[in-house]
C-alpha cells in the first residue's frame, strides 16, 4: 500500500487504498487523534476480500494530513459551541476526498469521532453515502454516550512529551477503554503506538478535534431524515462513549440495524472483526437489494 496526498478544502489529506478499484468503494473514517493506521491492515484486507475497494485516510490534524493552527477552548466549545473547525468541515473533507479520487459515492464506516463524521457526511452529502456504519459513536446529544469519570480524566490529561511516554500512555489508555471481554493484545497495541508516534502526533490537533465534537449540536433530528441503509455497532461495555450513544443513534436513523457487542469496549478486538465485517457487508447489500 502506498500513502498518497490529495488537496481537499484547502488542506492536504494523506490516504491509501486496499483492494481492487473496480470493487465497491468503502471509506473508513477514524476517531479522535487517531490516524488511518488504526484501521488495521488485516481488517482492511478482510474487507477487500469481501469485494470492497477500501480507502482509509488521516483526518485533518492527525497523522500526515495537514496540521492546522488555532487554540481550542473546550469550555467555550461546550457553552458557546465555537471551535476552530467543525465536524461539518471534517465531513466535507471526506466528501472532498471522494471527489478527488473520482468516486461519486461510497459505503462509509466511521469509528468513534469517525462515526460522528460519517453521520454528518450522510446528513450533509446524502448522495455520496451508499450505506452508513457507525461504530462506538453517538448522536452528539448531551445526555447520551457520556464517558465515565475515569475516561473523561484521560481525555483531559496533559499529552505525553516523548516517544516512550506516548507509547506507555496509549497502552494505559487502551487498558482502560478497551474491551474487557477480550484479551488485551499488548504487542499489537505497542506496535500501533510506535508507528503512530513515528508518523506524527499533534496534541493541539487532538484538542481542536475534541472541541469540534463538543461544539456540535445533537444530530438526532437531522439523522431522522436519513434514508441510507445504516448499521450501528457498539460495545456493551464502552467506558468512553457509553452504549446509550449507540442506542440513540440507532433510534434516530430510520430502519437502522443495531448490534450491541457483549464484552466490547472502545476498540475493535480482532475476535470481533468477523462480526463487524459481516454487518458492513449485510448493510451494503441492502443498498442493492
Amino acid at each position: 500500500m502506498t500513502e498518497l496526498f490529495s488537496r481537499v478544502n484547502g488542506i492536504e489529506l494523506c490516504h491509501e487504498s486496499i483492494g481492487d478499484p473496480a470493487d465497491r468503494p468503502l471509506l473508513l473514517v477514524m476517531g479522535l487523534a487517531a490516524p488511518m493506521i488504526w484501521w488495521d491492515e488485516e481488517f482492511c484486507e478482510a474487507l477487500a476480500a469481501q469485494g470492497f475497494h477500501v480507502i482509509r485516510f488521516d483526518n485533518r490534524d492527525a497523522g500526515r494530513s495537514t496540521r492546522l493552527r488555532g487554540r481550542a477552548n473546550l469550555a467555550q466549545a461546550y457553552l458557546l459551541r465555537t471551535s476552530p473547525y467543525s465536524l461539518a468541515d471534517m465531513a466535507d473533507d471526506a466528501a472532498g476526498l471522494l471527489t478527488a479520487l473520482g468516486i461519486p459515492a461510497a459505503h462509509v464506516v466511521g469509528a468513534s469521532m469517525g462515526g460522528m463524521i460519517a453521520q454528518t457526511l450522510a446528513i450533509r452529502h446524502p448522495s455520496r453515502v451508499l450505506s452508513l456504519t457507525s461504530i462506538m459513536s453517538s448522536t452528539g446529544g448531551r445526555f447520551v454516550g457520556r464517558p465515565s469519570a475515569r475516561a473523561m480524566s484521560m481525555l483531559l490529561a496533559a499529552p505525553p512529551r516523548d516517544r516512550e511516554s506516548y507509547v506507555e500512555t496509549l497502552l494505559r489508555t487502551f487498558r482502560l477503554i478497551g474491551s474487557p471481554g477480550y484479551p488485551f493484545d499488548e504487542d499489537r497495541m505497542r506496535q500501533r503506538a510506535e508507528r503512530t508516534y513515528d508518523r506524527g502526533v499533534h496534541p493541539g490537533g487532538a484538542v481542536r478535534q475534541l472541541a469540534a465534537i463538543v461544539a456540535d449540536r445533537d444530530r438526532a433530528p437531522r439523522l431522522r431524515r436519513t434514508t441510507v441503509p445504516s448499521l450501528v455497532v457498539h460495545g456493551a461495555r464502552d467506558p468512553l462513549v457509553h452504549v446509550s450513544g449507540g442506542r440513540a443513534t440507532a433510534r434516530a436513523i430510520p430502519g437502522a440495524d443495531l448490534d450491541i457487542v457483549p464484552g466490547m469496549g472502545h476498540d475493535l478486538p480482532r475476535a470481533v472483526w468477523p462480526r463487524v465485517i459481516r454487518g458492513i457487508e449485510r448493510i451494503a447489500v441492502k443498498r442493492t437489494a
